[in-house]
Formats: structure tokens, sequence, C-alpha cells
């Protein structure tokens, strides 16, 4: 074959690939759901960890090795927790707040903001804790320190995503929106936690 119509051949099929991959999510979607979702989320849950690892190098110029066991706990959380979670809350919040009901949309935000917002951020302090392997009095120091500061951030970056997440994006695709998101939320979390 010719260098030139190999080359193209090449990029042709690279092209393709985003749609590849997004033909077979699809898929594992639609067989899996809880599943694919759990495992998108452990992976950018420990991204974000990552990212916030890079980060926090970077400003200390730091040269140790990247903390494995962080990417670990993020990654165990997001599989577990989040994705899992996540599937069956944006189901209940479908089956609680149908789109006809009058002020669905609002309904839905406050229900997330209020109740769904705190509930997981206590959930992700208590799981963390947990895996780091300290004792309560870590949890209470924490949930003191940091609790307040991190719902008052979730509320400022979270709720204009939310709003256009659980009303305008299809039910199946929702955790994957908030994951990517997410994906710098879990940087701000991981760098509470230093």
């Amino acid at each position: 074959m010719a260098p030139a119509a190999s080359r193209l051949r090449a990029e042709s099929e690279l092209g393709s690939l985003p749609k590849r991959a997004l033909v077979q999510y699809l898929l594992f979607l639609k067989l899996y759901p809880v599943l694919t979702k759990a495992v998108s989320s452990g992976i950018l849950s420990a991204l974000g960890n990552l990212l916030a690892q890079t980060i926090e190098k970077k400003q200390k110029k730091d040269s140790r090795s990247l903390d494995v066991s962080g990417l670990l706990r993020y990654l165990v959380y997001g599989f577990f927790v989040t994705g899992p979670l996540s599937h069956y809350l944006y189901l209940c919040m479908e089956s609680w707040v149908p789109p006809e009901v009058p002020w669905a949309r609002v309904k839905r935000l406050l229900l997330d903001r209020l109740l769904f917002a705190p509930a997981f951020l206590l959930l992700f302090f208590l799981i963390m804790n947990f895996l780091e392997g300290k004792d309560v009095s870590v949890f209470v120091a924490k949930m003191r320190s940091g609790f307040w500061p991190a719902l008052q951030m979730n509320w400022r970056m979270w709720t204009p995503l939310q709003f256009i997440n659980i009303n305008y994006v299809p039910l199946q695709f929702r955790v994957l929106v908030a994951n990517i998101a997410a994906l710098f939320w879990c940087a701000y979390l991981a760098s509470l936690g230093k």
C-alpha cells in the first residue's frame, strides 16, 4: 500500500476510534448499567485524586512519588459508592418527581441540593475516613472543619450543573455527566483531605 493511502487509512481509523468507543460504552450501558456507571465513576474519581496530587506536587515543588493508596481509595469509593448510588438516586428522583409534576425542575433541584448533596458529602467523609484506617475522632474533627466549607463549595459548583443534568440530560447519561464534572470535584475533595 502506498504511504499516503496507508496514512489516510490510519487517520480515518483514528477518527472512528471515539465513535467506536461511544458505541461500546452505549452497549455496556444498556447491558450492564450499574456496572458501567460504577467503572466510569471509579476511574474518574481516581483521576480526580491524581489531578489533586499533581496540582499539590507542583504547588509545593514536591518530588515525592504519587500516593497510590489515595488513588486506590478514590477508585474504590467511585466504584462501590458513587457509581451505583448515583444510578439509583437518579432513578428514584425520576420516579419521585416526574417531569409532568408542576415545578418539577425546581423540586428536583431542591431534592438534590438539600437532601442528596449533604448526605453524599457525609458519606464521602465517613467512607474515606474508614478507608484511611482512621478512628472516629478524626472523622468528627474533619466533619467539624471540612463539612460546611465543602457543602458550600458543593452548592456553588454543583447547583447549576445539577440543574442542567437532572432536568435536561437523558437519565442514562446523568451519572456520566456528573462523573465528568466530578473529576474536578474529586480533586477539590482530595485537597481537603491533606
